[in-house]
């Protein structure tokens, strides 16, 4: 993994034309950055944003989006929720999307895990997303003292179901905070901000149930 970086100053870094195109990725890149971060540039193109267009549509600045686009970072759970917004994908849906097609069967071991090293918070996708199908079954783990911000759903409406398995959750949707321990369970439609938090002492282990509107 690259250095993580959030969402930065909306303004471009001098030298950095907004309409540059992404170069060939870094040898030193891993696999998942780098089709991550092809994806990102194609989904750009296809919309014909150029990088002050994206940066305006998401409070991202454009130096960053371009050093995603390189993968010379690893985006952060928060930037991704950025970009799925303005793409009007999940962040399953979009990691999926740089993975093999998940099979009927989706072993332990081809389960992707993915990180963010600047909250704190792994996600595994047990059941990714596919064709024909409307929910997705992740694993989420934060880390004592993680702090995971949303500031808009990737999906306005996306419904929710998270049942903590492990430690404390704390999660507030809509300006109210909810305290989650071991068998609880917050189901709600996204269409705001959200946060998760692990106040510990230990970390928080959780299965999130996410559906399409």
């Amino acid at each position: 993994m690259k250095q993580a970086s959030g969402s930065g100053d909306p303004q471009t870094a001098p030298g950095v034309p907004e309409t540059e195109s992404t170069p060939g990725i870094p040898d030193g890149a891993d696999d998942v950055d780098a089709r991550l971060a092809t994806r990102l540039a194609e989904l750009r193109a296809e919309r014909g944003w150029s990088l002050g267009e994206l940066a305006e549509r998401t409070g991202i600045s454009r130096s960053t989006l371009s050093r995603a686009e390189r993968a010379e970072i690893s985006p952060t759970a928060a930037l991704l929720n950025r970009l799925c917004a303005v793409h009007g994908r999940t962040m399953s849906q979009l990691l999926g999307e740089v993975e093999a097609l998940a099979p009927q069967l989706v072993r332990a071991d081809d389960q992707a895990v993915w990180t963010d090293p600047d909250s704190g918070f792994v996600r595994r996708s047990v059941s990714p997303p596919q064709p024909g199908f409307r929910a997705e079954l992740v694993e989420g783990r934060l880390d004592p003292g993680a702090d995971l911000r949303y500031d808009r759903p990737p999906v306005p409406g996306l419904e929710q179901h998270v049942w903590v398995r492990e430690g404390t959750l704390e999660i507030t949707v809509q300006g109210t905070a909810h305290r989650l321990g071991p068998g609880d369970c917050l189901r709600f439609r996204v269409r705001g901000a959200t946060r998760f938090t692990c106040p510990g002492p230990g970390a928080a282990r959780y299965t999130l149930v996410v559906v399409l509107p």
